[in-house]
């Protein structure tokens, strides 16, 4: 049988009612917390703060990948070769691409004779342009290091950075080959004329048309006989080699100043499609080992021309370090010239107004292999001159001739008056006398 169920007292004044459930005490400790509005707002901000560092982490990572997987970079240092080469194609393409920062690249020389020559060039300044090539957009920057400098020429160290959306990597093959064939394009049919800057050969100015080999008439079988003998020299390194004699060849052009000495290495630069490198034995700040790094490192298919040796050089003193203008010692202009660690397969050319002046030990065989005096001009260079001046007139050139009879003159001055004279074959012999007045 069921139970009777409990009555209440009809006496109590409490109702009857359940017993109440305790709570624990670590839920109630944190419902307090909880519950604390401080709390809350700090704990939303915490969980604010972590998405968004969650946030930015995968942003970082997504454009991390993304720059792997789409974007290819080219860095191109000042060192490398192909640093002047984009340069100058970025030269040519800054008004078709509205480059607006430039920066410009001067060229500066003094001659001997107190001129002086300045040529400028405006390629990309530092900074980040933008450009559209092969229908692929690109951004280069280029970028100056103020804290590091390249030791080779003493310059802030920069870099080129080409970044690209395209992934075919051969994009960048393909712009450097064309930077590289427009600059050897600039230099086809030219003679470029490379000078020292610091311890490496920079070209200076834009390069030169060649100059003919007949327009530097010389007197009789002078020319004939260089040229033969240094095409005699040059692609027989293996001759030279199984006989145990160095491969190099030196010169020495001597002769009053404007005899042609210049013009006829500028010539044979020119017939011999090779370049010029013009080293002033003279220059502030050359040193022994600056001159043989020189010597050592001249560009391929190059004439090494050291002009006005003996502004440099007179006959030894009972020291090096004597009676010298230049910081090179003599000694180490011999080292340099055929030292043991002179440099092979190399054409020099040494040229002087007083041969006098030059240490015997300078111009022996061995560092000067061929000597030519180039003097005032011959009866033949006269004639020679005239006629290439002025064809069909060797009546006149006969007359001119007679006219300068037993009076010294250069071929310098010589070109000076028939330049002034030019289409005036009778004005030229007539006025002869203003030759005297140069004299």
């Amino acid at each position: 049988m069921p139970l009777p169920l409990a009555r209440p007292d009809p006496s109590s004044d409490t109702p009857a009612t359940a017993a109440p459930i305790p709570e624990p005490a670590n839920e109630g400790l944190i419902a307090g917390i909880t519950s604390n509005p401080y709390f809350s707002a700090g704990f939303g901000l915490i969980g604010v703060g972590a998405g968004l560092t969650l946030l930015r982490k995968g942003t970082n990572l997504l454009a991390s990948y993304t720059r792997r997987r789409l974007l290819v970079t080219l860095e191109i240092p000042s060192k490398d070769k192909s640093y002047l080469w984009f340069l100058q194609w970025m030269s040519q393409q800054a008004p078709k691409r509205k480059v607006q920062h430039l920066a410009v690249e001067t060229s500066y020389r003094q001659h001997d004779n107190g001129s002086i020559s300045t040529t400028f060039g405006l390629v990309p300044g530092p900074g980040t342009h933008f450009f559209k090539w092969r229908g692929i957009w690109m951004q280069v920057q280029r970028q100056r290091d103020g804290k590091m400098m390249d030791l080779t020429t003493g310059s802030p160290w920069e870099t080129i950075t080409i970044t690209t959306l395209s992934r075919d990597r051969h994009i960048f093959t393909d712009l450097l080959s064309e930077a590289q064939e427009m600059a050897l394009k600039k230099q086809e049919g030219k003679t470029v004329i490379y000078t020292s800057y610091g311890p490496e050969w920079r070209p200076f100015g834009m390069p030169r048309r060649r100059r003919l080999l007949d327009s530097v008439i010389l007197d009789s079988g002078v020319k004939e006989r260089i040229v033969k003998d240094v095409r005699s020299f040059i692609g027989n390194g293996k001759w030279y080699n199984e006989r145990g004699i160095p491969y190099r060849r030196g010169y020495l052009l001597y002769g009053p100043p404007g005899s042609g000495k210049s013009s006829f290495i500028q010539a044979l630069a020119g017939e011999l499609e090779y370049n010029i490198c013009i080293l002033n034995l003279s220059e502030r700040g050359l040193t022994d080992d600056r001159l043989n790094h020189l010597l050592s490192n001249v560009p391929e298919r190059s004439i090494m021309l050291l002009e006005d040796i003996d502004a440099a050089f007179t006959k030894r003193a009972q020291s090096d370090n004597q009676g010298y203008q230049s910081m090179i010692t003599f000694s180490g202009l011999l080292n340099a010239l055929d030292g043991v660690a002179s440099a092979e397969e190399r054409i020099i050319f040494l040229t002087t107004n007083h041969i006098e002046n030059l240490d015997p030990a300078l111009i022996r065989p061995g560092r000067v292999d061929m000597k030519e005096l180039l003097g005032n001009a011959t009866e033949y260079q006269i004639r020679g001159m005239f006629e290439r001046f002025y064809e069909g007139q060797g009546k006149l050139a006969d007359e001119f001739i007679k006219r300068l009879e037993g009076r010294p003159i250069s071929t310098a001055s010589l070109q000076g008056h028939f330049v002034y004279f030019k289409d005036r074959p009778h004005e030229a012999v007539e006025r002869v006398d203003m030759l005297w007045n140069q004299l």
